[in-house]
Protein backbone atom coordinates (compact mmCIF):
# COMPACT_ATOMS: atom_id res chain seq x y z
CA UNK A 1 0.00 0.00 0.00
CA UNK A 2 1.42 3.76 -0.96
CA UNK A 3 2.07 5.93 1.92
CA UNK A 4 -0.34 7.99 1.73
CA UNK A 5 -3.34 5.31 0.69
CA UNK A 6 -6.73 7.10 0.59
CA UNK A 7 -5.80 10.59 2.36
CA UNK A 8 -7.06 13.92 1.26
CA UNK A 9 -4.80 16.81 0.22
CA UNK A 10 -5.67 19.90 -1.02
CA UNK A 11 -3.01 22.10 -2.74
CA UNK A 12 -3.31 25.91 -3.45
CA UNK A 13 -1.57 26.47 -6.87
CA UNK A 14 -0.81 23.17 -8.31
CA UNK A 15 -1.62 23.43 -11.72
CA UNK A 16 1.67 25.06 -12.66
CA UNK A 17 5.90 24.81 -10.78
CA UNK A 18 6.35 23.48 -7.52
CA UNK A 19 2.57 23.08 -6.98
CA UNK A 20 2.25 20.76 -9.58
CA UNK A 21 5.25 18.79 -8.30
CA UNK A 22 3.55 18.52 -4.79
CA UNK A 23 0.29 17.37 -6.11
CA UNK A 24 1.77 14.49 -8.67
CA UNK A 25 4.08 13.80 -5.96
CA UNK A 26 0.93 13.37 -3.14
CA UNK A 27 -0.83 11.50 -5.81
CA UNK A 28 1.55 8.99 -6.26
CA UNK A 29 1.88 8.07 -2.87
CA UNK A 30 -1.84 7.41 -3.10
CA UNK A 31 -3.43 10.51 -2.04
CA UNK A 32 -6.67 12.24 -3.09
CA UNK A 33 -6.04 15.62 -4.61
CA UNK A 34 -7.49 18.93 -4.75
CA UNK A 35 -5.99 21.01 -7.42
CA UNK A 36 -6.35 24.62 -7.42
CA UNK A 37 -5.10 27.02 -10.06
CA UNK A 38 -6.09 30.65 -11.19
CA UNK A 39 -7.23 29.47 -14.83
CA UNK A 40 -9.26 26.48 -15.62
CA UNK A 41 -6.46 25.01 -18.46
CA UNK A 42 -3.28 24.15 -16.14
CA UNK A 43 -5.55 22.93 -13.30
CA UNK A 44 -7.49 20.62 -15.58
CA UNK A 45 -3.92 19.62 -17.03
CA UNK A 46 -2.48 18.64 -13.54
CA UNK A 47 -5.92 16.62 -13.16
CA UNK A 48 -5.56 14.75 -15.90
CA UNK A 49 -2.13 13.93 -15.14
CA UNK A 50 -3.09 12.41 -11.74
CA UNK A 51 -6.16 10.69 -13.10
CA UNK A 52 -4.06 8.71 -16.26
CA UNK A 53 -1.50 7.26 -13.02
CA UNK A 54 -4.81 5.51 -11.37
CA UNK A 55 -5.32 8.21 -9.01
CA UNK A 56 -8.34 10.58 -8.13
CA UNK A 57 -8.47 14.87 -8.31
CA UNK A 58 -11.20 17.31 -8.40
CA UNK A 59 -10.49 20.96 -9.39
CA UNK A 60 -11.20 23.87 -7.56
CA UNK A 61 -10.18 27.21 -9.84
CA UNK A 62 -9.87 30.65 -8.55
CA UNK A 63 -7.37 32.88 -6.95
CA UNK A 64 -6.37 32.07 -3.56
CA UNK A 65 -7.17 35.67 -2.27
CA UNK A 66 -11.13 36.22 -3.11
CA UNK A 67 -13.46 36.01 -0.42
CA UNK A 68 -15.17 33.01 -0.95
CA UNK A 69 -12.32 30.74 -2.19
CA UNK A 70 -11.65 29.11 0.93
CA UNK A 71 -14.87 28.15 1.83
CA UNK A 72 -15.22 26.47 -1.84
CA UNK A 73 -11.57 24.96 -1.15
CA UNK A 74 -13.10 23.28 1.58
CA UNK A 75 -16.51 22.67 0.08
CA UNK A 76 -14.54 20.82 -3.24
CA UNK A 77 -12.84 18.64 -0.55
CA UNK A 78 -15.71 17.43 1.61
CA UNK A 79 -18.48 17.18 -1.00
CA UNK A 80 -15.52 14.93 -3.46
CA UNK A 81 -13.93 12.82 -0.88
CA UNK A 82 -16.15 13.31 2.80
CA UNK A 83 -13.20 14.56 4.46
CA UNK A 84 -9.52 15.88 5.00
CA UNK A 85 -6.02 15.13 5.40
CA UNK A 86 -3.16 17.15 4.33
CA UNK A 87 -3.54 20.92 3.34
CA UNK A 88 -0.75 22.73 1.37
CA UNK A 89 -0.59 26.11 1.50
CA UNK A 90 1.89 26.77 -1.62
CA UNK A 91 0.20 29.45 -3.94
CA UNK A 92 2.38 32.62 -4.34
CA UNK A 93 4.15 35.07 -6.40
CA UNK A 94 6.30 37.85 -6.12
CA UNK A 95 5.57 41.26 -6.69
CA UNK A 96 9.11 43.23 -5.87
CA UNK A 97 10.49 46.81 -5.08
CA UNK A 98 12.43 48.18 -2.71
CA UNK A 99 10.60 49.75 0.41
CA UNK A 100 10.21 53.71 -1.33
CA UNK A 101 9.10 52.45 -4.49
CA UNK A 102 6.70 49.86 -3.22
CA UNK A 103 3.32 50.75 -3.24
CA UNK A 104 0.12 49.88 -0.88
CA UNK A 105 -1.18 47.83 -3.87
CA UNK A 106 2.39 45.62 -4.27
CA UNK A 107 2.14 45.29 -0.16
CA UNK A 108 -1.54 44.10 0.34
CA UNK A 109 -1.55 41.86 -2.74
CA UNK A 110 1.66 39.68 -1.90
CA UNK A 111 0.55 39.75 1.98
CA UNK A 112 -3.39 38.74 1.11
CA UNK A 113 -1.52 35.71 -1.47
CA UNK A 114 0.94 34.48 1.24
CA UNK A 115 -0.54 35.21 4.24
CA UNK A 116 -4.74 36.41 4.69
CA UNK A 117 -5.33 33.32 1.88
CA UNK A 118 -3.43 30.41 4.16
CA UNK A 119 -5.80 31.67 7.32
CA UNK A 120 -9.15 31.81 5.15
CA UNK A 121 -8.17 28.49 4.52
CA UNK A 122 -7.24 26.93 7.62
CA UNK A 123 -10.06 28.58 9.54
CA UNK A 124 -12.59 27.34 6.96
CA UNK A 125 -10.97 23.89 7.57
CA UNK A 126 -11.13 23.74 11.25
CA UNK A 127 -14.43 22.54 11.87
CA UNK A 128 -14.71 19.92 8.92
CA UNK A 129 -11.36 18.86 10.98
CA UNK A 130 -12.38 19.30 14.65
CA UNK A 131 -15.44 17.13 13.16
CA UNK A 132 -13.68 14.00 11.93
CA UNK A 133 -11.19 13.93 14.59
CA UNK A 134 -14.18 13.69 17.16
CA UNK A 135 -15.68 10.83 15.27
CA UNK A 136 -12.35 8.87 15.38
CA UNK A 137 -11.68 9.80 19.19
CA UNK A 138 -14.79 8.42 19.85
CA UNK A 139 -14.26 5.32 17.99
CA UNK A 140 -10.73 4.62 19.73
CA UNK A 141 -8.84 5.99 16.60
CA UNK A 142 -6.20 8.35 16.44
CA UNK A 143 -5.58 9.44 12.69
CA UNK A 144 -2.97 12.47 12.29
CA UNK A 145 -3.38 15.32 9.74
CA UNK A 146 -0.85 17.47 8.13
CA UNK A 147 -0.22 20.82 6.94
CA UNK A 148 2.36 22.27 5.19
CA UNK A 149 2.90 26.08 5.11
CA UNK A 150 5.14 27.33 2.19
CA UNK A 151 7.88 30.24 3.30
CA UNK A 152 11.10 31.47 1.91
CA UNK A 153 14.36 31.86 2.78
CA UNK A 154 14.01 35.44 2.36
CA UNK A 155 11.04 35.01 5.25
CA UNK A 156 14.27 33.76 7.69
CA UNK A 157 16.42 36.31 6.71
CA UNK A 158 14.85 38.86 4.58
CA UNK A 159 15.87 39.86 0.83
CA UNK A 160 16.34 43.26 -0.86
CA UNK A 161 13.60 44.16 -2.86
CA UNK A 162 11.14 42.15 -1.07
CA UNK A 163 9.88 43.79 2.12
CA UNK A 164 6.31 42.68 1.25
CA UNK A 165 7.66 38.85 0.47
CA UNK A 166 9.69 38.51 3.47
CA UNK A 167 7.21 39.47 5.61
CA UNK A 168 4.43 37.55 4.24
CA UNK A 169 6.74 34.63 4.68
CA UNK A 170 7.78 35.86 8.14
CA UNK A 171 4.35 35.60 9.09
CA UNK A 172 3.87 32.14 7.69
CA UNK A 173 6.43 30.98 10.64
CA UNK A 174 4.14 32.92 13.00
CA UNK A 175 1.09 30.85 11.90
CA UNK A 176 2.25 27.81 11.50
CA UNK A 177 3.54 27.62 15.31
CA UNK A 178 0.61 28.51 16.07
CA UNK A 179 -1.38 26.47 15.07
CA UNK A 180 0.98 23.79 15.83
CA UNK A 181 -0.20 24.52 19.09
CA UNK A 182 -3.81 25.17 18.89
CA UNK A 183 -4.54 21.82 16.47
CA UNK A 184 -2.26 19.43 18.05
CA UNK A 185 -5.38 18.60 20.27
CA UNK A 186 -6.86 17.45 17.13
CA UNK A 187 -3.72 15.43 16.01
CA UNK A 188 -2.90 17.89 13.44
CA UNK A 189 1.01 18.24 12.38
CA UNK A 190 1.67 22.22 11.52
CA UNK A 191 4.64 22.74 9.84
CA UNK A 192 6.61 25.13 7.32
CA UNK A 193 9.07 24.37 4.43
CA UNK A 194 11.33 27.28 3.44
CA UNK A 195 12.16 27.02 0.02
CA UNK A 196 15.80 28.36 -1.15
CA UNK A 197 16.13 29.01 -5.24
CA UNK A 198 14.18 26.64 -7.11
CA UNK A 199 13.95 26.33 -10.54
CA UNK A 200 10.25 27.16 -11.97
CA UNK A 201 9.20 29.24 -14.57
CA UNK A 202 9.36 32.39 -12.68
CA UNK A 203 13.18 32.36 -12.08
CA UNK A 204 14.55 30.97 -15.45
CA UNK A 205 17.39 32.43 -17.02
CA UNK A 206 16.57 34.80 -19.04
CA UNK A 207 18.14 38.75 -20.75
CA UNK A 208 14.47 39.99 -22.25
CA UNK A 209 11.72 41.68 -20.36
CA UNK A 210 9.56 38.69 -19.23
CA UNK A 211 6.25 39.02 -17.32
CA UNK A 212 3.53 36.98 -16.41
CA UNK A 213 -0.22 38.22 -15.66
CA UNK A 214 -1.58 37.23 -12.39
CA UNK A 215 -4.75 38.51 -11.29
CA UNK A 216 -4.69 41.45 -13.91
CA UNK A 217 -1.33 42.52 -12.94
CA UNK A 218 1.72 42.32 -15.26
CA UNK A 219 4.15 40.49 -13.24
CA UNK A 220 8.12 40.66 -14.12
CA UNK A 221 9.94 36.85 -14.19
CA UNK A 222 13.21 35.50 -14.62
CA UNK A 223 16.85 36.39 -13.60
CA UNK A 224 19.30 37.66 -15.92
CA UNK A 225 21.30 34.34 -16.76
CA UNK A 226 24.80 35.90 -15.41
CA UNK A 227 22.63 36.56 -11.71
CA UNK A 228 21.40 33.52 -11.69
CA UNK A 229 25.27 32.02 -12.07
CA UNK A 230 26.22 33.99 -8.85
CA UNK A 231 23.38 32.58 -7.18
CA UNK A 232 23.67 28.91 -8.14
CA UNK A 233 27.28 29.05 -6.82
CA UNK A 234 26.35 29.96 -3.50
CA UNK A 235 24.37 26.91 -3.18
CA UNK A 236 26.34 24.25 -1.45
CA UNK A 237 25.03 21.59 -3.31
CA UNK A 238 25.95 23.75 -6.82
CA UNK A 239 22.61 24.39 -8.38
CA UNK A 240 19.26 25.96 -7.97
CA UNK A 241 16.60 22.83 -7.09
CA UNK A 242 13.68 21.48 -8.74
CA UNK A 243 10.37 21.23 -8.38
CA UNK A 244 10.30 17.94 -7.69
CA UNK A 245 12.99 18.25 -5.61
CA UNK A 246 10.81 21.03 -3.60
CA UNK A 247 7.55 18.40 -3.66
CA UNK A 248 10.13 16.11 -1.46
CA UNK A 249 10.67 18.17 1.33
CA UNK A 250 6.49 18.61 1.46
CA UNK A 251 6.02 14.97 1.41
CA UNK A 252 8.62 14.67 4.23
CA UNK A 253 6.08 16.32 6.07
CA UNK A 254 2.91 14.59 4.92
CA UNK A 255 4.17 10.96 5.93
CA UNK A 256 3.27 8.93 9.15
CA UNK A 257 7.24 8.72 10.09
CA UNK A 258 6.76 12.77 10.70
CA UNK A 259 3.79 12.29 13.42
CA UNK A 260 5.72 13.59 16.47
CA UNK A 261 7.09 16.86 14.64
CA UNK A 262 4.94 20.06 14.61
CA UNK A 263 5.60 23.95 14.65
CA UNK A 264 9.15 23.31 12.53
CA UNK A 265 10.65 25.01 9.78
CA UNK A 266 13.25 23.60 7.26
CA UNK A 267 14.77 24.70 4.89
CA UNK A 268 14.99 22.91 1.30
CA UNK A 269 17.78 25.28 -0.20
CA UNK A 270 20.77 23.08 -1.15
CA UNK A 271 22.31 24.23 1.98
CA UNK A 272 21.90 27.87 0.97
CA UNK A 273 20.49 29.58 3.77
CA UNK A 274 19.75 33.72 4.71
CA UNK A 275 20.37 35.26 7.96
Amino acid sequence: MSTLQGKVAMVTGSGRGIGRAIALKLAGEGARLVVNDLDAEPAEQVAQEIRALGGEAAVCVGSVTAPDFAERFVKTAVDTYSGIDIIVNNAGYTWDAVIQKMTDEQWYAILDCHLTAPFRILRAAQPVIRALHKAEAAEGRAVFRKVVNISSIAGLGGNAGQANYAVAKAGITGLTKTLSKEWGRMLVNVNTVAYGFIRTRLTEATEADTSVTIEGRDIKVGINPGLLKTIESGVPLGRGGTPAEAAGAVYLFCIPESNYISGQTIVCGGGFTMG
